[in-house]
């Protein structure tokens, strides 16, 4: 297997001559997959057959693949409680068959006791033990009834969702960056045999017949973007991008949008390899950190520690229009530039907060709080 970021590597197939596609990677840090058909080209020089972007194909396929996986999880999450419920009624049940035997061993021995001859003291010690013996195991029984009650009243009422909460989970689990793009391949392949892959060139369409492994074909048919097509991304988050590389690298960048609640085009979370793509195809710089540490654009805390002050005071001066400052996005970094915190507007910020700690910059002593 493969350990490049490609999710169907060796599984896609050219419906035209039936080699499998091979892959290749794009962009100025080579993370964008490209499928393509190139072995008639370089064994035989025949002419290339199909070849098309594999991030939204990836895209496409992982959606639908996690919507037949999902409710398979579902179900067998539920099928395992039900197990569950089964082996504590089995158990259940079969203390019950002991604490009946048991009782009736302890009644026996007890009438055994009650009829002998208190005379004959040597019998009678020995029924009286075997008496007492019978009502031990009675009361042992009847502790392993008790404690096995309270684990079902305390795993019962939070094991089926906890479990279904789980397995509904898988969407987020699978998305999430610690997620080993090898454990995912490992999945696909188990639930894909291989993808039929052709191309619509009167529609303008990427056609794949996907092959599960229980032998069911799917076929699923995605718009071809054409060389220099616009995408649908948004004017202001490329915008907040552009911003963003000044002080982020793009997976820092990725998960500042997916936390803001946007997505990408097509409708899906931003991971690293989109941030590349975008930048890539926008033609906006990668992140670079400075050789000697002196960064030309600062987050909030950096830029206050420069001068001195608190996050807090820099953060409602910059809101207050004192010092400049970007804001590209709600829940994301505030950026200053490095110069603009050695002009006189900002010496003069450094001024009043000091003089003034209590009140920070940007408010006054007699300016109500409306939180």
């Amino acid at each position: 297997m493969k350990h490049g970021d490609a999710l169907l590597v060796g599984l896609f197939r050219c419906k035209r001559c039936g080699r499998k596609l091979t892959v290749r990677y794009t962009g100025t840090k080579h993370s964008i997959p490209r499928y393509s058909c190139w072995r008639g080209l370089l064994d035989n020089g025949e002419p290339r057959c199909i070849a098309f972007g594999g991030l939204r194909v990836d895209d496409a396929i992982e959606e639908m693949l996690l919507g037949v996986v999902e409710p398979g999880a579902i179900a067998a999450s539920a099928e395992a409680e039900r197990n569950i419920a089964n082996r504590r009624d089995q158990v259940h049940d079969a203390l019950q068959r002991d604490l009946e035997a048991a009782n009736f061993a302890a009644d026996r021995a007890f009438r055994q006791y009650d009829a002998a001859d208190p005379e004959n003291r040597l019998v009678a010690s020995e029924l009286e033990a075997r008496c007492n013996k019978a009502l031990t195991r009675v009361g042992e029984i009847e502790n392993k009834i008790a404690s096995h009650k309270a684990a079902i009243a305390q795993v019962s009422s939070y094991s089926m969702l906890d479990i279904a909460a789980l397995a509904g989970d898988l969407r987020a689990v699978w998305s999430a960056p610690t997620t080993d793009a090898r454990l995912k391949k490992r999945i696909v392949r188990t639930v894909i045999h291989e993808v039929i892959a052709d191309l619509d060139d009167v529609a303008s369409e990427i056609v794949l017949v996907i092959h599960w492994a229980g032998g069911v074909h799917t076929e699923l048919r995605l718009p071809k973007r054409s060389r220099g097509q616009r995408n649908a991304t948004p004017d202001d988050l490329i915008e907040a991008v552009r911003q963003l590389v000044l002080i982020a690298n793009d997976n820092l960048i990725a998960g500042i949008l997916n936390r803001n609640g946007l997505t990408t085009g097509n409708g899906n979370r931003w991971t690293r390899e989109r941030v590349t793509a975008l930048r890539s195809y926008r033609k906006i710089p990668v992140y670079q950190p400075q050789s000697d540490g002196i960064e030309p654009w600062l987050n909030l805390g950096k830029a206050a520690k420069v001068l001195g002050i608190t996050p807090k005071t820099l953060r409602i001066a910059a809101e207050a229009g004192e010092i400049e400052g970007v804001h590209p996005l709600s829940f994301g970094p505030w950026i200053f530039s490095r110069s603009k915190l050695e002009l006189p507007a900002a010496k003069q910020l450094v001024d009043r907060a000091r003089q003034n700690p209590k009140y920070p910059a940007g408010s006054s002593k007699n300016q109500g709080n409306l939180f």
